[in-house]
């Protein structure tokens, strides 16, 4: 199996999945259960079948949504594995599925920058507006260590959201000296 050790996590060694059913209503309980494996980077290889590479930290989310998905009155067969043919299309889809994780932070950089530019063209340089322009930053900061833990595979589109980021860093820099600026002219 390729594999790629991310700096700070171990190595997948092999998949484990994740078989279940839910009853159907309340429909909050899919939801819940989807919400919870696409919030851990699973992939669906069918209908209420998801896969993620086997590392002991997504071992006991899964034993933990198992244990869920059985008080919510559902079935959940947990399965350590290894994939005998197939694999390539298995990790393009746990790429893919990166990929699309990296994209949507690539956008909301976008739009971090956008705020930037309505806020220089409003000749709005406050200090409240760049904590929250900070906070908005950290956000995305944190959201990325959290695709970047799960992509022990290495999508592509890892570099993209890296260089939107520094981007967002350095543009929100040029944007605090001129809030610092401002302040220095109002005294």
């Amino acid at each position: 199996m390729a594999e790629k050790s991310v700096p700070g996590e171990e190595t997948a060694a092999g998949w484990l999945v994740l078989i279940y059913r839910v009853p159907s209503e309340p429909t909050r309980l899919r939801a819940a259960v989807w919400r919870r494996l696409k919030g851990l980077g699973a992939i669906y290889l069918q209908n209420s079948a998801a896969a993620l590479p086997a590392t002991a930290q997504t071992e006991r989310a899964l034993r933990k949504l198992r244990h869920e998905i059985l008080d919510m009155s559902g079935t959940a067969v947990l399965l350590s594995c290894d994939v005998l043919a197939g694999e390539p299309e298995v990790i393009a889809a746990f790429q893919a599925a990166r990929d699309d994780e990296y994209d949507e932070i690539v956008d909301k950089c976008q739009d971090f920058h956008g705020q930037l530019e309505k806020e220089y063209r409003a000749n709005h340089f406050t200090y409240a507006e760049l904590e929250e322009n900070e906070e908005d930053l950290t956000k995305l900061r944190n959201w990325f260590a959290k695709v970047a833990r799960r992509d022990v595979f290495g999508a592509p589109g890892r570099s993209a959201a890296e260089d939107a980021l520094k981007t967002c860093e350095v543009e929100l820099e040029k944007y605090a000296g001129r809030v610092y600026a401002e302040e220095a002219e109002s005294r």
